[in-house]
């Protein structure tokens, strides 16, 4: 279940991205799967989808404001596996608390035992070689995002997708949304 930005700040990071994720190394998330991932389900059967929806229903909070930062890596040391925008939101970190309950509840999901870390994903680093699981070295990390990036903005919809892995990176299918009150 994953939390929707706004579709101009997701253009505006997809613009942004076209300029700063530019590296070779560099394999930038598409600007129509941008978004913040409040619980992994991992693979669940059709049937199951409205299930899911409801249970998330049941436990919605208002729509919160999210701001995002500057890129990071993560790791944070070392080669980068992946660069993403942290996501300044206290609302969405209840909402995630929110989520995780309805859906442990309802026996769909079992919490994480890391902290949750609101962030956007916009670029993952293409392994070394053919068949390694090292990443290659990214020689021109992205910059700081424009002001108007940085601007806090309301998310009122959370979807439950699909990831489908191909050869150019995971594409999210939206499977169930929810709009968020607020």
């Amino acid at each position: 279940m994953a939390l929707d930005l706004p579709d101009e700040l997701r253009e505006g990071v997809g613009n942004w991205g076209r300029v700063a994720l530019s590296d070779p190394a560099l394999r930038p998330v598409a600007p129509e799967s941008l978004h913040v991932t409040l619980a992994f389900l991992g693979f669940r059967p059709e049937e199951e989808i409205e299930a899911i929806a409801a249970a998330v229903r049941e436990r919605t909070g208002p729509a919160p404001w999210v701001e995002l930062l500057d890129p990071v890596q993560r790791p944070p040391r070392g080669r980068a596996r992946l660069y993403a925008l942290p996501a300044l939101s206290p609302g969405t970190e209840a909402l995630q608390v929110e989520v995780e309950q309805g859906l442990a509840e309802a026996g769909f999901y079992k919490p994480d035992e890391r902290p949750f870390w609101p962030h956007v994903t916009v670029a993952r680093v293409r392994p070394e070689g053919r068949g390694s699981r090292r990443p290659s070295v990214v020689s021109e990390p992205p910059g700081k995002l424009p002001d108007g990036l940085s601007e806090a903005r309301i998310c009122r919809r959370m979807t439950l997708y699909r990831s489908e892995l191909q050869p150019t990176g995971a594409r999210y299918v939206p499977l169930a949304q929810v709009q968020l009150p607020g």
